[in-house]
């Protein structure tokens, strides 16, 4: 994974950390996930679950928009306090959990995740054999899916290994994205070059305007790097302006 990509997203770090190899054994069954949870804040619009496992941590935005995460949202929701269980249910596995709430959005607990052996085998077929099971909680919680995958494959930026699909599914890098940031101005084959694009607020839009500046052909990298020192399509049109007008 390219340093840009990592350098930009903290969340993103820890998502990846949680997937990768250790030196412990790898169990069918992880037990020893902790979660807790968090009400909207003047820092948070929307409450927020956070699942802990070993010395990695993700936080989602229970704002409904994953729908794998809504008997979590509707059970840490309500107003009563007490014991809460939830489930979170997805391609990747089933994460079951249990814990205490002292109010809506507000508790903490423990969780067993369950893999599920067919979304192993698919993605292996698919070259993406995770190395750990963990990766497998990683995927689950990101939305890492097998659709996802094959997606990105029909757009020309095939997923190279788990890592890379965890961080596509993280940065929403979709494959309707991908179609909409291709055009004359970008050369986009690496699936880490449509990642990176992505965490630096690239988009179809943004490459437009390089196009139509007359920029042909770029790497990827060269495009972050516009865009990372503030270049605009507005901007390059006008420095060609001014260079052609001192040349006259």
């Amino acid at each position: 994974m390219k340093a840009l990509i990592l350098a930009g997203s903290t969340a993103l770090l820890s998502v990846l950390a949680c997937a990768a190899p250790t030196a412990a054994a790898d169990p069918l069954l992880l037990s020893d996930v902790q979660w807790t949870a968090e009400p909207a804040s003047a820092q948070a619009d929307s409450p927020r679950l956070r699942i802990r496992y070993q010395r990695s941590s993700n936080d989602q935005t229970l704002d409904g928009a994953r729908a794998h995460f809504a008997d979590a949202r509707a059970a840490l929701g309500r107003a009563t306090p007490g014991p809460v269980r939830f489930s979170v249910t997805h391609d990747a596995g089933t994460l079951a959990c249990t814990g205490t709430l002292e109010r809506a959005y507000e508790g903490k607990g423990e969780c067993r995740f369950t893999s599920d052996p067919g979304f192993e085998r698919q993605l292996g077929e698919r070259g993406l054999a995770p190395e750990r099971r963990t990766t497998l909680l990683a995927m689950m919680m990101v939305d890492a899916t097998i659709a996802l995958a094959d997606g990105l494959t029909r757009e020309g930026v095939r997923p190279k290994d788990a890592g890379d699909l965890i961080a596509a599914a993280a940065l929403a890098v979709t494959p309707a994205y991908v179609r909409d940031l291709k055009s004359e101005a970008i050369v986009l084959t690496d699936v880490e070059d449509a990642i990176a694009c992505k965490a630096l607020g690239v988009d179809g839009s943004y490459v437009r305007g390089l196009a139509a500046a007359g920029y042909r052909g770029l790497r990827a990298d060269d495009v972050v790097g516009m865009k990372a020192m503030g270049v605009t399509g507005e901007y390059a049109t006008a420095m060609n302006r001014a260079t052609k007008a001192s040349a006259q």
